[in-house]
């Protein structure tokens, strides 16, 4: 390839000169030919010819099938039409390299094939290297998703540089086989693309601000800045084509891409060689790479686990998922096991630390000094009710039975594709040279074709515009919210150029068949046009297929198991939100308009709107040799997007919090002890089956504890706190007693009361240092039991009463005791934890927070973990109304600015704060009480502690039935 001149000096420093590409070293698994799977691929990364040079001439048969995979749980999965030997192009034995990469255009375009103005490329029917620039894609730095359904299909850089999951862990942690939501190629390697992948045509197309992004990242990718590492160069891209539809299999791998080339030719685009024979009807297998494929085995043993146990109609150990909506599954009960077995492991951590208070390392709480960590009496955990030795599931072998082991099992005789799948090689269409100027390579009729014909069906990913732009970024910034800045706009990512859009819907499609992004724009002249698949046809019911699949569910690799396919493109029934998750499994076809003859090119019409852009574009280039590479969606025709995929939002968010009777849809503001669960405001489903809820409390509940909170001199405190005022700045994870009353103390035109000198409180900075966080969250807990049975009255008379006896009520419990509960305040946050206090309790505990102070006019406070454990929503904190987090309830604050000390200093009074209040609440009995004795751990010198002796508890707040039993008046053995 040519390199643009403005990249001259850079591409010279990556070997490309005047047209020759410096050949790269095949790929890890290859370096060394006593691998297997390498012993017939050595040819096909040493040099090669161009692909047309094998190309088999036009026959009637399909040289390449999309059909369902052989492999379970897999989705789609490409199939040979034809035989491929070893070492031969898989593009040009299956017909869809049909023209040289080097050959070149006609001369009437010749001296525009290269030119700025070029809006497609020509790669001789190759993978087309799309790159993706911007890399901050993903949470904690954009979005709502810690990875967006459409990385999935993009090749990183190196291993997880797309997911950004490694910055923002969990805890506990959430093992990775139990996120319902496809990781894609994020911790794959098995594929390397370079920025000399890219086309000249590209390059250019890409623009100055994009150029030198992209250039900075591929010499740094892998942090690796030696030219002569493997990793120099490499970028994140979509590749549509066979690199992002081949499947993975590490054993059965029988295809691997071509890094090495005789024909001095860069920028050519991803071509596929055989590494061993492949023959017709065997699907095309490529190796993710060691890392992926031990990640995918584990999903897949816990899906197998998952699948035989809903087979076996083994119901969750859940309170009789008495209260719960529905969707409770193995998931939760893996992650049950997982913390009951930790349990006994951390044991040990509780004798270690009472051999640190022999030592002197730590105090016990009845002799605390100011600035050492207080920790109260700690107990062998007795009560443990689980054999630790079959707490965590013994490895079962018996699921892989059946999983594909030889060359047959991933082999399908051809007339079941015929019948089951479609052609995305039919030997109709080839790759060439447009006819057009300014357009580079185009798509030809390699046969007559009739009108209404289908040529291609493609899947679709689904793409919001956000995930487009390309916003300029400081990745040396220390604060993790300063590292995007989202007010400066580089660009567009070039894939925009190839997504179909509706200027009123937030939802983009781009197609990843081969050949599908080659059709260049013929306006009124066009001959081709995309539809959705007809009801009935394969491409129907494949794709319906497809879509269905609920996550994690098992992929029946027969159509049979599906039918009836009486529903084709359910999408079009779904909010754009919905689709978004869903993409890659969705498709359209693109069809002939009328009689086509052999030779003649195939055109779309990409729409007035584009065609309006491009000359505006060409006209601006004109006047202006510094003009912005061009950038325009693709126009559809009209009535392709549904009514409901227009004037609608692509956020995710919560739906205004209403109680609604059962079944009907009249729904009034949340009433006093109701509680219902947190749902999507897009589609009205909940956020998560077990653990999202919303529960009313009385008019002025919160004005109420606010007024006490200030009597007792607790929002005084925060202030101080908070803005670190002498004698009040606490160091990562320190603990200090404070008496609040003090500070109020003849502040009020009332007398003092003694009862509030007498509240002694302990103030606890959280422990940023050792999770590498940055924010200065502090709670505040009673430190004597004067303080905590004055925190208690205040609750109940306030009206904290109704949330327990909400969520109560609604699960079924016979009591719930109140055994821990704080204040927590906050300035700023650029990095939190996603985290859930309560889990593993037989889903009998709950966590319930409330707003005290709050900031006017500021962006959501509480970022929920949705049940699929990708996506994230922020909530607002609501005055009368009470979040409760049940078991494995994971949430995080959402980062901010109010104020840093660090940065200014401001009096007290007027730093902006937020405080809430949080209380542990639970029906505790002996199916729990040693988890919640461990979630509970001692290291708050909580004055409750000694009730967890024995069960039944000592003190209960809320009691089922006629015994009542409040917050102000507790009941139980003790009183």
């Amino acid at each position: 390839m040519k390199p643009p001149a403005a990249l001259a000096s850079a591409a010279a420093v990556l070997g490309v000169v005047a047209g020759a590409v410096v050949a790269q070293e095949p790929p890890p698994q290859c370096a060394a030919n006593d691998d297997a799977r390498c012993v017939d691929s050595s040819s096909a990364h040493t040099t090669r010819t161009p692909a047309s040079n094998a190309q088999p001439p036009h026959t009637e048969e399909c040289g390449l099938y999309l059909a369902p995979s052989a492999l379970p749980r897999a989705g789609f999965g490409l199939f040979a039409g034809r035989d491929v030997p070893p070492a031969a192009s898989v593009h040009a034995r299956l017909g869809l390299a049909t023209t040289s990469a080097s050959a070149s255009v006609s001369d009437d375009t010749s001296d525009t094939s290269s030119s700025d103005d070029n809006h497609k490329s020509d790669n001789g029917g190759l993978d087309p290297v799309l790159p993706l620039v911007d890399r901050y894609k993903s949470r904690p730095y954009r979005g709502q998703n810690r990875l967006p359904s459409y990385l999935a299909y993009m090749w990183p850089a190196h291993k997880g540089a797309l997911s950004e999951l490694a910055a923002a862990p969990q805890y506990p942690a959430i093992p990775h086989e139990l996120w319902d939501f496809d990781e894609g190629y994020d911790r794959a390697d098995g594929l390397a693309v370079y920025a000399e992948d890219i086309d000249g045509g590209r390059w250019e197309m890409l623009g100055g601000a994009l150029e030198e992004v992209l250039w900075e990242a591929s010499t740094i990718a892998g942090k690796a800045a030696d030219e002569d590492d493997e990793d120099f160069g490499r970028i994140h891209a979509l590749v549509p084509g066979l690199a992002s539809l081949l499947n993975d299999h590490d054993e059965l791998a029988n295809v691997d891409r071509i890094y090495d080339y005789d024909d001095d030719e860069g920028g050519r685009g991803i071509e596929f060689a055989a590494i061993r024979p492949v023959t017709a009807g065997m699907e095309l297998l490529m190796d993710y790479g060691e890392e992926w494929n031990s990640r995918n085995d584990a999903k897949l043993e816990f899906l197998e686990q998952r699948q035989r146990k809903k087979e076996a109609q083994i119901s969750p150990s859940a309170l009789q998922n008495k209260g719960h909506v529905a969707g409770l599954d193995g998931k939760w009960e893996k992650l049950d096991r997982r913390e009951h077995y930790n349990c006994i492991e951390e044991l040990p951590t509780e004798k270690a630390k009472r051999e640190r208070e022999s030592i002197g390392f730590a105090a016990d709480s009845s002799s605390t000094v100011d600035g050492k960590r207080p920790f109260s009496e700690y107990r062998e955990n007795t009560l443990h009710p689980w054999d630790h030795d079959g707490a965590l599931e013994e490895e079962d072998d018996s699921v892989w039975e059946g999983y594909p082991a030889s060359p047959s099992d991933i082999t399908r005789p051809l007339p079941w594709l015929e019948e089951h799948g479609v052609c995305l090689s039919s030997g109709k269409l080839r790759a060439g040279p447009s006819t057009l100027p300014n357009a580079g390579g185009g798509v030809h009729a390699a046969a007559p074709l009739q009108e209404g014909e289908t040529l291609l069906p493609s899947p679709l990913l689904a793409m919001r515009r956000e995930d487009f732009v390309v916003y300029q970024s400081h990745p040396n910034e220390e604060h993790v919210r300063k590292i995007l800045d989202k007010s400066t706009i580089l660009g567009m990512e070039l894939v925009y150029n190839y997504a179909f859009g509706h200027p009123d819907s937030p939802l983009y499609l781009v197609p990843t068949a081969p050949l599908a992004n080659l059709f260049n724009h013929g306006g009124k002249e066009a001959n081709v046009r995309v539809r959705w698949a007809k009801a009935g046809t394969n491409a129907a019911k494949l794709f319906e297929w497809a879509y269905n699949q609920k996550k994690g569910s098992h992929f029946a690799t027969e159509f049979d198991a599906a039918a009836p396919f009486d529903k084709p493109n359910p999408w079009l029934k779904d909010h754009p939100i919905d689709v978004l998750e869903r993409s890659g499994k969705l498709g359209l076809e693109y069809v002939a308009l009328k009689d086509i003859a052999e030779g003649e090119e195939l055109l779309l019409d990409y729409g007035d709107a584009w065609a309006t852009a491009w000359e505006e574009h060409l006209q601006k280039e004109e006047s202006d040799s510094a003009a912005a590479a061009f950038r325009h969606p693709l126009g559809v025709p009209g009535g392709f997007f549904p009514d409901n995929w227009l004037h609608v939002g692509d956020r995710y968010e919560v739906a205004e919090i209403k109680g609604c009777g059962e079944g009907s849809p009249e729904c009034t503001p949340l009433e006093p002890g109701v509680a219902v669960p947190l749902t999507w405001a897009h589609n009205g489903k909940p956020i998560g089956s077990k653990y999202a809820y919303a529960v009313g409390m009385p008019k002025g509940f919160s004005d109420r504890f606010l007024e006490y909170s200030e009597k007792i001199g607790m929002i005084e405190l925060y202030r101080k706190l908070l803005t670190e005022q002498e004698g009040y700045k606490i160091a990562s994870d320190g603990f200090k007693v404070y008496h609040p009353g003090k500070l109020v103390n003849g502040t009020s035109s009332e007398e003092t009361d003694e009862a509030v000198l007498a509240n002694q409180f302990f103030a606890h900075r959280y422990a940023t240092a050792t999770w590498n966080l940055k924010f200065n969250m502090h709670f505040v807990a009673a430190w004597n039991e004067f303080a905590r049975r004055s925190v208690f009255t205040a609750l109940g008379d306030a009206g904290f009463d109704h949330a327990l006896r909400g969520i109560g009520e609604r699960f079924g419990y016979d009591n719930m005791t109140c055994f821990h509960s704080s204040y927590m305040g906050i300035t700023h946050c650029e990095k939190s934890i996603m985290h859930t206090d309560i889990y593993a309790t037989n889903d009998k505990s709950w966590n319930f927070v409330f707003p005290l102070v709050t900031v006017e006019g500021t962006e959501p406070e509480l970022d929920v973990l949705a049940e699929d454990m990708n996506a994230v929503v922020g909530v607002h904190y609501l005055k009368d109304v009470a979040y409760a987090m049940g078991d494995f309830g994971y949430h995080q604050t959402v980062p901010m600015a109010y104020y840093d000390p660090e940065q200014e200093k401001k009096a007290p009074q007027e730093a902006p704060i937020r405080v809430v209040y949080g209380t542990y609440c639970a029906q505790i009995d002996e199916t729990n009480v040693a988890m919640i004795r461990q979630v509970y751990d001692g290291d708050d010198p909580a004055p409750f502690a000694d009730q967890f002796a024995e069960v039944p508890m000592r003190e209960v707040h809320w009691t089922a039935g006629a015994e009542e039993a409040s917050m102000a008046k507790p009941g139980g053995r003790g009183y």
